[in-house]
């Protein structure tokens, strides 16, 4: 059994899936310069524990954690982690996902692929909120956000990567149901769109061969945005500044460009108006 760290006590717990790299690691390392206490969850024990070590290196609070999203019982043993160390949870980041299928259409996919990236992007944050909604409703200001993408925005969609895309969109409409069902239990939910970033899946962006992607100084003031009240739940939002149309894929050091905002008030996730 693991020991209980009573020094959470006066901290915002934040778990944050997929974060042995990209945007899942630099929002772990935002969250812990702001003063959560982060844990930092990956597949594998080995990635988050040496991921979680450089952070921790810096005088951050990050805490590695194994995480598979696509299996039952590493969920489950993830949840009971929790529950023994720190006896709640305040803000859940579902950031692990996979399949940016740029090399099929929905007209010739292989549905195994569907199936495998369904499982990650949409069934992964479910079976995760599952495990973890216990914690999160002991926590006074819950807080669940999936980092989802404008390829899953019904309003913008068109052909290519429908694995990625439709499984987006699943995660839009899990994020709605899951926002109207827990707003009584005082939890707020939503989905964030960070736009085409330099990341691994992503590609290298514009930053290429200049060092620039995510971590970079503009990043520094951004994804703790996606926590605030004043975002209406279930609304699919931005946390940067959103100016103009996505043309090619940016660094998040780089000014951004990205779709308009997307944003809901009662009425469906619209992206790009």
């Amino acid at each position: 059994m693991a020991t209980r760290d009573n020094s959470s006590d006066a901290t915002t717990v934040s778990l944050v899936t997929g974060a042995n790299r990209g945007i899942g690691r630099d929002v772990c390392r935002q969250l812990a310069e702001r003063g959560h206490t982060v844990l930092l969850s990956a597949r594998s024990w080995d990635a988050a524990r040496s991921t979680a070590r450089r952070l921790s290196d810096r005088d951050l609070t990050v805490h590695p954690i194994q995480l598979d999203v696509t299996d039952d019982n590493s969920v489950a043993r993830a949840a009971r982690d929790v529950t023994d160390r720190f006896g709640r949870l305040d803000v859940l980041v579902n950031n692990a996902a996979i399949t940016y299928d740029t090399w099929q259409r929905a007209s010739n996919a292989d549905l195994r692929v569907v199936q495998e990236a369904a499982d990650t992007n949409v069934y992964g944050p479910w079976r995760t909120v599952l495990a973890l909604l216990p914690l999160l409703r002991e926590s006074a200001h819950g807080r669940i956000v999936n980092v989802s993408s404008e390829a899953g925005s019904l309003a913008g969609m068109g052909g290519g990567t429908p694995a990625y895309s439709i499984s987006k969109a699943a995660l839009n409409a899990l994020t709605r149901m899951l926002a109207a069902e827990l707003r009584g239990d005082g939890i707020l939910v939503n989905a964030v769109c960070p736009g085409w970033v330099a990341t691994d899946m992503g590609g290298p962006g514009v930053g290429r061969g200049s060092g620039r992607g995510v971590g970079g100084r503009a990043a520094r003031r951004r994804p703790h945005r996606w926590l605030l009240p004043r975002r209406p739940p279930g609304a699919l939002v931005n946390p940067w500044k959103c100016t103009g149309p996505l043309s090619r894929p940016t660094s998040v050091s780089s000014r951004f460009t990205a779709p308009r905002c997307c944003t809901t008030s009662g009425s469906p996730p619209r992206c790009g108006g």
